[in-house]
């Protein structure tokens, strides 16, 4: 009889030699408790996500990789995971033949479209870096991913294009201007046209073998304290991602999921690609301009979605509308990440869809690493727990962790076995690393308090916390109690210096459109806060702005609001 390990490691070996099956998730036990205990990933020596896990699910199973919603022509074509394998195959072939190398690295701007999973599986199995960016890159930003990366490829859409071509002469290593275009102009390539050119396959045994520990892409972070920094992911990274598909997001392959994320983020890593693809479940692209609420809540019907991912944003916003017009019974998993969720939302999404949004953490160096789980109690508020493969928790300056309810750095415990998704350092930056990494954990940079039954709640980053009267403020849970005032559209909390206090709590607000600020409404929202949260944490100083400055990402960047304050 194998053990639970026994059994993970041998599908594990099965799945790598010759045209042996995918890896097979079916015999992991899902339960909370007995995975936190029993749920210890492998990383092959050997192993790349694009030949292993993309065309081994074409050749076997095929089925539908993708649901494309283009908003545009108001089609939804459908992407099978052989379409996917044929097109990366030529996507490989033409980097090559253009003389892109092993290591060599490419800047990919494209939006929610199958392209973007093509082009990234095509770099994969030609060794190529990707560097996803979100479309809301400026020629400024990319010329700075480009020069840090030394990449040699820009794969964009076409509205991407004049950017490159305004910056084209401040990249030096730049050598290959690719469009997903068929009518490229001037010096761009059409990725149409190029893979056209190609003809045959393009298997594993055509290559020489990739380890797990190859770079894989480049995912750059998006600086609220600083320029962004360069993370790279190998291939381990891609696998160690059936975490965060088996346990937070309970996925299964009859599933049909749907994250809403900008293809830049490492967030569409965790919710269009790898938990997705290594569990088979097919997963919606929504290609349109802005945030059509109404279209999002009807798309839920009409595709028949059942597990959904969406930033706490957007939940609001779905409860501003009357959810009992919509069918969304289709939905068994919800899921949220960025920001705790207004109590009242949840409540009121849990009415309609009888599904509680379950909070994730992780960031761009991770994977999921703390989460809510289906068969643990959801706390409002919570982070969750820890994800099983994990040692995460709450510690001080020096790694001792600390008692339960006091606030101290969130920690991946690094000592004895690396954790697998955990990556292992910024390039070009030896003083983070440093910084980073001590003490036999790895600091995330955020903080956080642990109740006595083991449950993370955010407190904020490390450098935004408000030290006033003595006490220790996390910005982020005033933005949230202000958020519950029905004339705050926005919020931003920062510490100003006072002599009395050290710091007073001070609030940025952009009110909703039917809002006038007034000294009254102040007082108001100062009242409001005090009722809704512990006393002394409520803003003393009130600035109403008519937005808040943020990165490119919508993370607020209060580096710059504690400088103009």
């Amino acid at each position: 009889m194998f053990s639970y390990k026994d059994r993970e490691i041998l599908a594990l070996v099965i799945s790598y030699l010759p045209g042996a099956p995918l890896i097979d998730y079916s015999h992991i036990d899902r339960n909370y408790e007995t995975a936190r205990k029993a749920y210890t990933p492998e990383i092959p020596d050997a192993f790349n996500f694009a030949f292993d896990v993309v065309d081994v699910r074409a050749r076997q199973a095929d089925k539908d990789a993708l649901i494309w919603v283009d908003a545009a022509s108001g089609n939804t074509p459908r992407v099978t995971y052989s379409e996917l394998a044929v097109r990366s195959a030529k996507i490989a072939k033409a980097l090559m033949q253009l003389g892109m190398r092993r290591g060599d690295a490419a800047c990919v701007v494209i939006g929610r479209q199958p392209a973007w999973h093509q082009v990234l599986l095509g770099c994969m199995k030609a060794g190529v870096i990707s560097m996803p960016g979100t479309n809301l890159l400026t020629a400024k930003d990319i010329a700075y991913r480009i020069n840090q990366a030394g990449a040699k490829a820009v794969l964009v859409s076409p509205e991407h294009c004049q950017k490159i071509d305004q910056i084209i002469s401040e990249c030096p290593t730049l050598k290959h201007l690719i469009v997903v275009d068929d009518n490229p102009t001037d010096q761009w390539l059409s990725l149409d046209a190029l893979c056209n050119e190609q003809t045959g396959d393009l298997n594993a045994t055509d290559v020489a073998p990739f380890a797990s520990n190859d770079t894989m892409l480049i995912y750059f972070t998006s600086g609220t304290t600083a320029m962004p920094k360069m993370v790279p992911r190998d291939f381990g990274y891609a696998l160690a991602h059936a975490a965060t598909g088996l346990f937070w997001m309970d996925l299964h392959e009859s599933d049909i999921h749907w994250t809403l994320t900008d293809t830049g983020w490492a967030k569409a890593a965790w919710g269009m690609l790898f938990p997705q693809m290594l569990l088979g479940v097919t997963t919606v692209l929504y290609d349109a301009p802005g945030m059509d609420v109404k279209a999002h809540l009807e798309l839920i019907k009409s595709l028949g979605v059942t597990t959904f991912c969406a930033p706490p944003t957007v939940y609001r916003l779905f409860a501003q509308e009357d959810l009992s017009k919509y069918d969304l019974s289709s939905l068994r998993r919800c899921l949220g990440a960025g920001e705790p969720l207004n109590p009242e939302v949840i409540r009121y999404w849990e009415q309609h869809t009888g599904t509680t949004i379950a909070d994730g953490y992780g960031q761009t160096e991770t994977i999921n690493i703390v989460g809510n789980f289906p068969d643990v109690e959801t706390r409002f508020g919570s982070m969750g727990k820890p994800v099983p493969g994990f040692d995460v928790d709450v510690i001080d300056d020096d790694g001792k962790v600390l008692a339960d309810d006091e606030v101290g750095h969130i920690a991946v415990r690094t000592d004895g076995q690396w954790p697998a998704g955990l990556f292992h350092g910024y390039l070009k930056d030896n003083d983070l690393i440093t910084d980073s990494f001590k003490n036999g954990w790895y600091y995330t940079g955020d903080t956080a308090s642990r109740d006595k039954d083991g449950y993370l709640w955010f407190v904020g980053r490390s450098d935004d916390l408000i030290s006033s009267a003595g006490y220790r403020i996390s910005p982020f849970e005033v933005e949230s109690a202000l958020l519950e005032h029905k004339q705050v559209a926005e919020s931003a909390v920062i510490g100003v210096p006072d002599e009395t206090r050290g710091q007073l709590v001070k609030a940025f607000i952009v009110l909703s459109a039917d809002a006038t600020p007034s000294d009254d409404l102040s007082e108001e929202i100062q009242t409001f806060c005090k009722e809704l949260t512990a006393p002394y944490k409520y803003p003393r100083i009130i600035e109403f702005v008519d937005s808040l400055p943020k990165t490119i990402s919508g993370k607020i960047r209060r580096v710059e609001l504690r400088d103009g304050a």
